[in-house]
C-alpha cells in the first residue's frame, strides 16, 4: 500500500473523543425502511454496531451512519434486520470491553450479529498491540459464550509508528478471525481511501457518500455473518 495511503488512514482513524461515560445504546429508530416493493424476508435479525466514531456517525446526519444504511441496504437484500448503533467516538478497546456486558444487557433483543469496530484509538494512542489483541479477544469470547456471532472490522497500522509496531498490530484482526472462527472484513476503511470526495472537510469521517462506499463494500460480508453458526 503507497505510503499516501497510510497517511491518510492516519488522519481517518484520527476518531473524536467524546464523553468517557458508557451511556445506553439507543436502538437505532431514524433508519430508512426499505420501500414496500421490497420483499423482506424471515425474521427479525438483531444486529449491534458496537464501535468507535466511525460507527457513531460522528458528523453526520441523522439516518446516515454506517449502521443506518447498513439497515436500509440489509432490508433492500430482503434480510429483514434491525440495528442497534452502540457507537462511541473516542472509544479504545479497553473502553469497548468495559462497556460491552451493560451495552449486552441494556438492549431489548439479544442479537444474531455483533458488528465490532475497534482498535483505530489504540492505534493512534500507540497502545500496545498486545493489549489491543487482549481486549478484542476478550470481547469474542464474552459474545461466544452467549451464542452470538461475531463480524470484525479490521485496522491497519500508520507508517510513522514504525514497522516494529506494524508488525505487530496488523495481523491482530486477521489472527483473532482464524483463531475465533468469527467472520472479518480485513480493512474497515479501504472503499474511501485516496477518496477525497468521500471524506469530510476535518480530513477525518466519510461523508455520507463515503458510508454509503463503506456499506457497499461490506454488506455481503454482513449477510454472510448473519448465516454463520456460533461455535
Amino acid at each position: 500500500m503507497p505510503l499516501r495511503n497510510y497517511a491518510l488512514i492516519a488522519a481517518i482513524l484520527t476518531l473524536t473523543a467524546c464523553n468517557s461515560e458508557a451511556p445506553k445504546p439507543e436502538e437505532t429508530t431514524s433508519a430508512i425502511e426499505a420501500p414496500p416493493e421490497i420483499p423482506v424476508m424471515g425474521p427479525e435479525r438483531a444486529i449491534l454496531a458496537f464501535g468507535d466514531s466511525l460507527l457513531a456517525g460522528y458528523g453526520l446526519e441523522g439516518g446516515e451512519s454506517y449502521p443506518d444504511r447498513l439497515e436500509a441496504a440489509l432490508r433492500a437484500h430482503g434480510v429483514n434486520a434491525r440495528m442497534t448503533n452502540a457507537g462511541v467516538s473516542g472509544d479504545t478497546t479497553g473502553a469497548g470491553l468495559q462497556r460491552l456486558v451493560f451495552t449486552l444487557d441494556s438492549i431489548k433483543a439479544k442479537p444474531d450479529l455483533v458488528i465490532i469496530s475497534l482498535g483505530g484509538n489504540d492505534m493512534l494512542r500507540s497502545l500496545p498491540p498486545a493489549q489491543t489483541r487482549a481486549n478484542l479477544a476478550a470481547m469474542i469470547e464474552e459474545l461466544k459464550s452467549r451464542g452470538i456471532a461475531v463480524l470484525l472490522l479490521g485496522m491497519l497500522a500508520a507508517p510513522n509508528l514504525g514497522k516494529d509496531y506494524s508488525s505487530e498490530f496488523n495481523p491482530i484482526y486477521p489472527d483473532l478471525a482464524a483463531q475465533y472462527k468469527v467472520a472479518l472484513v480485513p480493512f474497515f476503511l479501504q472503499p474511501v481511501m485516496d477518496q477525497p470526495d468521500l471524506i469530510q472537510k476535518d480530513h477525518v469521517h466519510p461523508t455520507a457518500l463515503g458510508v454509503e462506499e463503506m456499506v457497499a463494500a461490506t454488506v455481503d460480508d454482513v449477510e454472510e455473518a448473519l448465516r454463520r453458526k456460533v461455535n
